[in-house]
């Protein structure tokens, strides 16, 4: 540490500023070291593992080195707020007249939540010390999950997400560059051990390897980032879930370490609880922006988002839910024309699907629904 490194007193004071924010844990680490990381996210991109997000490769070099995105700086303070569910996740698959949305979706969009008390914490740092900050939430090309191990919040785990020892998988991470100069805190040891009850469970097998991922494969990946047509292999494994995936994280053994999440933002909203699949199908888009107003559902826009719902009621087996999907055949998008059609394959007869066929089947002016239908 040179002779402007904060003192004992300055990162304590530090620290506590952002537990009063409503963080949960805080850890300091440096912005070097992170080559091996950044080996791995080359091969994920070379094997292109990576899918449709295409801004993970245009910024892969600034994403590799903090040093990279912004020269200047000395220390990096890394923030976990937890957002501990009620319940253990697995147990909403049961209800398959209900969609199922990941945990982090259920209340308000976390990012505006963190990055408002990132903020709060770095303008402070600014004022009181003069030093240069810059706040970072998930949007920034960040290697946030190997800095978070770095500093000792927590550590990777085989599903490649980040486990705590005391909030096990449920902490929302945030991040803020100075360049002040902070003693750093000791990196976290990985726990797993020989445990991988999270590649096991996976319904999609997403994890070639432990702690390597491939999103193509992933239901966050499929029912968040993709904006095509859903794979059939894909789609009976999906289940119930609309929005994202909480598997490989409910069932990691360290969530018996963690709590429920004090922090009421992020307590699930009512109507998100169990939302049901009828209701959610009949959504148009004023509705779908209302009813996910403030909720990063929102971003997923209302016809990639009826697509899901179309997968979940097809694997409901709940035939009263027919009528609707015939009406759903008459669907701008063809997303949700062709997922109709499959749901509706799971649901009737032979007989039946064959005279919906003969209805619908050739004026249907997209080749994938009609391919849908053989």
């Amino acid at each position: 540490m040179t002779e402007k490194s904060a003192s004992a007193a300055t990162k304590s004071e530090i620290v506590k500023l952002a537990m009063d924010a409503g963080f949960n844990s805080v850890k300091i680490t440096g912005p070097e070291g992170l080559e091996k990381n950044a080996e791995y996210f080359s091969l994920f991109l070379n094997e292109s593992r990576h899918g449709e997000m295409k801004w993970l490769e245009e910024k892969a070099d600034r994403r590799k080195s903090p040093l990279n995105l912004w020269p200047d700086v000395k220390s990096i303070i890394m923030l976990g707020m937890n957002y501990g569910p009620k319940n253990n996740p697995l147990e909403f698959l049961e209800y398959k007249n209900s969609g199922n949305i990941s945990v982090y979706a259920k209340g308000k969009d976390y990012h505006d939540i963190v990055k408002k008390r990132l903020k709060q914490i770095a303008r402070h740092i600014h004022r009181q010390y003069d030093e240069q900050v810059k706040v970072f939430v998930d949007t920034a090309p960040v290697l946030e999950k190997p800095l978070a191990a770095k500093s000792g919040i927590g550590w990777q785990g085989k599903h490649t997400n980040l486990v705590s020892r005391e909030f096990g998988s449920w902490l929302f991470i945030g991040s803020i560059f100075t360049t002040m100069e902070i003693a750093p805190d000791s990196p976290e040891k990985d726990h797993c051990g020989s445990c991988q009850s999270c590649i096991d469970i996976c319904p999609t097998n997403a994890f070639p390897a432990p702690y390597q991922l491939d999103a193509r494969r992933c239901i966050s990946y499929l029912t968040i980032e993709y904006k095509g047509h859903i794979a059939e292999e894909f789609r009976r494994p999906i289940g119930n879930r609309i929005y994202g995936c909480d598997d490989c994280l409910s069932v990691c053994p360290w969530n018996k370490y963690a709590s429920h999440t004090k922090e009421m933002l992020y307590h699930p909203r009512i109507e998100l609880e169990h939302p049901r699949l009828d209701e959610l199908a009949k959504l148009d888009d004023q509705s779908f922006r209302k009813i996910f107003s403030g909720s990063p559902i929102k971003r997923v826009g209302r016809d990639f988002f009826i697509r899901n719902v179309m997968i979940a009621i097809g694997n409901s087996e709940n035939k009263s839910y027919i009528p609707l999907l015939i009406s759903k055949l008459d669907e701008p998008n063809p997303l949700i024309r062709a997922m109709a059609v499959w749901a509706i394959k799971e649901l009737v007869n032979v007989d039946q699907f064959n005279e919906l066929k003969n209805k619908y089947a050739e004026s249907d002016p997209d080749q994938d629904v009609r391919r849908e239908w053989q």
